[in-house]
C-alpha cells in the first residue's frame, strides 16, 4: 500500500480537477497545469472537494505509479494556487546578473556573456546577485534554477559560483606555503 497515494487529495476553493481520457487537469488562479497519467494502472475517483486515488492493477510498479501521481497532483494544486519558487544567489568578485525582457544575461568570468532564456512559464526576478526564479510548475522551476546553476557551479576552493540560496559549499583548504628548513 502507498502510504501517500491512499489518503484523499483535498481540493481548495477556485481550484478544480478533472480527468479527460488520459490526462489530469488543475485549474487555478494563476493557470492551468496538464499531466498525462496511466488510467490502466491507477483510477482516479473525483467525490465533491476531494480526488482519491486507488492502485486497479497489483505489483510494484503500481503502488509506485499511485504515490506518484498522487504527489504530482498535489504539486499541481499547489502551482495553480500558491506557486513555486527557487532563489539562486551569485558568489564571486565581478560575477554580475542582468535581466532583459525575459532573460538573464550572466556575466561569470567568461570570455563572453551568457544568455539564458526561461522556459514557458517561468519567470525570473533579478535583486543585486540575487536571482529568483518561479512558476506554477514545480518540475520547470526546479529544471531552469538546476540549467542556470550548471553554468557555473560553486568551486570549493573560493566557494565562487552559483549556488542555491542556504546550500552549504564544502570548502577545502588550499595549497599550504612549503617551509625550507
Amino acid at each position: 500500500m502507498s502510504r501517500i497515494g491512499k489518503k484523499p487529495i483535498h481540493i481548495p476553493d477556485g481550484v478544480t480537477v478533472s480527468k479527460e481520457s488520459n490526462v489530469i487537469l488543475v485549474k487555478g488562479p494563476k493557470g492551468e497545469l496538464k499531466r498525462q497519467v496511466r488510467d490502466d494502472v491507477i483510477s482516479f475517483d473525483f467525490k465533491g472537494k476531494e480526488v482519491i486515488l486507488n492502485a486497479t492493477k497489483e505489483g510494484a510498479g503500481a503502488r509506485s505509479l499511485w504515490g506518484t501521481y498522487a504527489s504530482h497532483i498535489k504539486n499541481m494544486i499547489q502551482g495553480v494556487t500558491v506557486g513555486f519558487e527557487k532563489i539562486l544567489e551569485i558568489e564571486g568578485i565581478g560575477f554580475k546578473v542582468e535581466l532583459k525582457g525575459n532573460d538573464l544575461i550572466l556575466n561569470l568570468g567568461f570570455s563572453h556573456p551568457v544568455m539564458v532564456s526561461a522556459l514557458e512559464g517561468i519567470n525570473f526576478k533579478v535583486e543585486k546577485n540575487v536571482i529568483t526564479v518561479s512558476g506554477i510548475d514545480k518540475e520547470a522551476v526546479g529544471e531552469m534554477a538546476a540549467r542556470i546553476r550548471a553554468i557555473k557551479k560553486p568551486e570549493p576552493y573560493k566557494g565562487k559560483g552559483i549556488r542555491y540560496r542556504g546550500e552549504v559549499v564544502r570548502r577545502k583548504a588550499g595549497k599550504k606555503a612549503a617551509v625550507s628548513g
